[in-house]
């Protein structure tokens, strides 16, 4: 009977062990397992983010996700971990790499502050579902491929840098560390001056975590939050600061930090898969429109996720001499998934994250990390409840903190070369300048073309290229092409 039994356990190992290539790729069962936990930890703070950014914006019609005046928040968190965590366990089982996903950061401001406050959140969501769809036929036929290897690798990496200094303005601004002002465009805190306690709370949390990152602490950004949360309801406790509004400026944003009466329990996250509309978007606004965002949501997620496996993918050893990885076409067709999943279930967009980063750090080589990670995605959902609790002021630190993790690899643009450097600038500063993604993105394509076409070297633009260069200015031109035809 032991005999038997053993054999059965060493027979399932091997199996598994087959069927990731765990060995195969130098690893072990115990790396994967403690991979995927260091992964789960270090981007937990989505089921918490995603959540706050979704709820701070309203539709057209002046209403919050799904229905209500009351944004659903634990709904959305509890949504947020199911699709996060079927997902990565998909990308697992079909990619088999230590990749994890979950709603973008970036995407789904774009779609809170962009795409929603023109039509309805079940048609913005809509839109978001239709550019997954979008993205897995490009997949299927090797489109998305070819153009990925169309952009230059620095531009891609200006991108990336361009959406985390956006992330990192959207945190400053949602604690009330900067706030519009009469005279200036933005000014420091009420007045000038860091008078509140919420915003006192917002530069504790900021440093305690920046400290942790700094010392590699695993799960930092996820301690600081909670850690700075427990924080806010002590203050609020003390000196009962109250809710921001007009009247009460020096109080919390979004949520009042208070111990709600139900620390756990369980949302049924499939509520929200019946709150899209795939075309609605396009009743609702004209059809040029609606295109141009279904299409910066497409250029946005195709090439945050491209560098993102490409740098992880690196990191990790599974980059092939021909600059490939293993399984590409399965990788890249479930984070296409990802998008239509994240419309679907309401949730946003949802991409492979950079954060995967962490997992591969501590080991990680194969899909079985990812598996991990999505196991435990799906027992946080009956944590829900608890990000009702979290104010901007005690998440905007991990807003800022991932901002510059996101910087970071602009040492990997050469600022001497003035054929690269001025696109790269553009996209990075015109984001969060005009509090656009895809501003940025248009302006350093655009910019590339140009720049390449003065200087004599238009044929080393590829055709691509010059394709998406001409779909960005017919974005830029809506305005006045809109006027002209009295849309």
């Amino acid at each position: 009977m032991t005999t038997v039994t053993l054999r059965v356990v060493s027979d399932t190992r091997n199996a598994i062990d087959r069927f990731f290539a765990i060995s195969a790729r130098g690893s072990t069962v115990s790396r994967e397992v403690r991979g995927g936990i260091a992964t789960f930890f270090t981007m937990a703070y989505i089921v918490v983010l995603n959540p706050l950014i979704l709820a701070n914006g309203k539709d057209v019609d002046g209403q919050f996700i799904a229905d209500g005046s009351t944004p659903p928040v634990a709904l959305v968190a509890a949504g947020t971990a199911f699709v996060a965590g079927v997902l990565t366990i998909l990308m697992g089982v079909v990619g088999r790499v230590p990749f994890a996903m979950a709603a973008g950061l970036g995407l789904n401001a774009f779609v809170t502050f962009q795409i929603a406050t023109v039509m309805t959140w079940e048609e913005a969501m809509g839109l978001v579902f239709l550019e997954g769809v979008i993205i897995a036929v490009l997949v299927l036929t090797g489109l998305r491929t070819a153009i990925f290897h169309a952009i230059p690798a620095q531009l891609k990496t200006a991108i990336s840098v361009g959406i985390g200094l956006f992330i990192a303005l959207i945190g400053f601004v949602d604690s009330g560390f900067v706030r519009k002002a009469a005279g200036t465009p933005l000014e420091l805190g009420i007045g000038g001056s860091l008078t509140s306690w919420p915003i006192f709370v917002f530069i504790v949390g900021l440093l305690a975590t920046a400290a942790m990152v700094a010392r590699k602490v695993k799960g930092a950004i996820l301690i600081g939050i909670v850690g700075t949360t427990i924080l806010a309801i002590v203050v609020e406790a003390i000196v009962k600061a109250g809710a921001f509004s007009p009247q009460n400026p020096a109080g919390w944003q979004l949520n009042r930090p208070v111990v709600p009466d139900q620390l756990f329990g369980f949302h049924n996250p499939l509520v929200l898969f019946t709150e899209f509309d795939p075309f609605g978007g396009f009743v609702r606004v004209d059809v040029l429109l609606a295109a141009l965002l279904v299409f910066t949501l497409l250029i946005t997620d195709f090439f945050d996720t491209m560098g993102t496996i490409v740098g992880v993918g690196r990191q990790a050893n599974l980059v092939q001499e021909d600059g490939t990885l293993p399984r590409t076409r399965e990788i890249l067709l479930v984070d296409s998934l990802g998008a239509a999943a994240g419309g679907a279930g309401s949730v946003s967009s949802n991409t492979t994250y950079i954060e995967s980063a962490a997992g591969v750090g501590e080991g990680a080589r194969t899909g079985l990390a990812s598996v991990v990670t999505g196991l435990l995605f799906l027992v946080a959902i009956f944590f829900a409840p608890l990000v009702t609790v979290v104010p901007y002021e005690a998440a905007a630190p991990a807003l800022v903190l991932v901002g510059f993790l996101m910087m970071t690899a602009i040492r990997d643009v050469d600022w001497n070369d003035f054929e690269i450097a001025i696109p790269a600038f553009l996209t990075i500063v015109i984001m969060p300048f005009t509090y656009s993604i895809s501003n940025g993105i248009g302006a350093g394509f655009i910019s590339y073309v140009l720049v390449k076409v003065v200087r004599g070297k238009a044929r080393e633009v590829h055709p691509l290229l010059w394709g998406v260069a001409v779909l960005f200015a017919l974005y830029f031109a809506i305005g006045p092409i809109r006027a002209m035809l009295g849309l």
